[in-house]
């Protein structure tokens, strides 16, 4: 079985763009082939990475939706919704060098995600003996750690800003897990943005209030910023990114 590595955090501390240089970093490093999965509905890992996707599995709820109704939609007469779904799903793994790239979206029409979380769900429990790692970008929130969408948990990393109310969500996402009895054998934050990559005495108790392991700590860095301004993958980042080589040092602790 894959071993499982989900990023999680609040919304706005950057995970994505650390998640797609930590997915770069395993794959230079040998270890794929990988599962990737955004599972978060507001879906931008691919742009990260540099990756055009199809369809996303949102995508193919809605167009499942339309069906009958929508003339553009045509499920064909020897197929059952069901069947037609498994072979749409198909679509939304798009294959890399190094890595299989799945994309969760968002719905549009009105109510919750139960749905497409479900199929994010059923999609990882069907690949994951495939690959040697999973790695997941989770939606900004705890709501996938509360439903029990990925099947375990083996590292998690916490991601946040260098602001109090980052490092508060990050424990709560912390302590969830624990509630959740998940169990993961690694669990650590990675605080992001930092001016002069250190933090003050403020964001140090709180890391220490909240019973955080803190494995390290990323530079605010102004490249990454016209990278993001000018629509370019941040995996295009020069080798001598500040944001890259303190990741680097980051992973390169790690047993991965």
């Amino acid at each position: 079985m894959a071993h499982v590595i989900a990023v999680a955090g609040k919304g706005g501390v950057g995970k994505t763009t650390l998640t797609g240089l930590f997915i770069q970093r395993l794959c230079k490093s040998g270890k794929g082939p990988l599962l990737v999965v955004d599972a978060d509905a507001n879906a931008n890992l691919n742009e990260v990475l540099g990756v055009e996707m199809p369809v996303t599995l949102g995508e193919i709820r809605e167009e499942i939706e339309r069906a009958g109704s929508d003339p553009k939609v045509k499920i064909p007469v020897s197929m059952t919704k069901q069947q037609y779904l498994e072979y749409r799903m198909e679509d939304a793994l798009v294959e890399e060098a190094d890595y299989d790239l799945m994309v969760m979206g968002r719905s549009q029409g009105a109510g919750c995600y139960c749905f497409v979380n479900g199929l994010v769900q059923s999609r990882i429990q069907a690949l994951q003996d495939h690959y040697p790692y999973i790695v997941v970008d989770n939606e900004a929130g705890m709501e996938h750690i509360s439903r029990g969408i990925l099947p375990k948990i083996d590292t998690m990393f916490l991601v946040s800003d260098c602001s109090r109310r980052g490092i508060q969500a990050a424990g709560r996402i912390a302590a969830l897990v624990r509630e959740q009895k998940i169990n993961p054998s690694f669990m650590g934050l990675i605080v992001n943005r930092a001016p002069g990559g250190r933090l003050n005495e403020g964001t140090e108790e709180e890391i220490k209030k909240q019973g955080l392991k803190l494995l390290g700590v990323i530079p605010q860095d102004e490249e990454v910023y016209r990278y993001d301004c000018d629509g370019r993958p941040t995996v295009e980042l020069s080798s001598d990114s500040p944001v890259r080589q303190a990741l680097d040092r980051i992973i390169s602790q790690l047993e991965l």
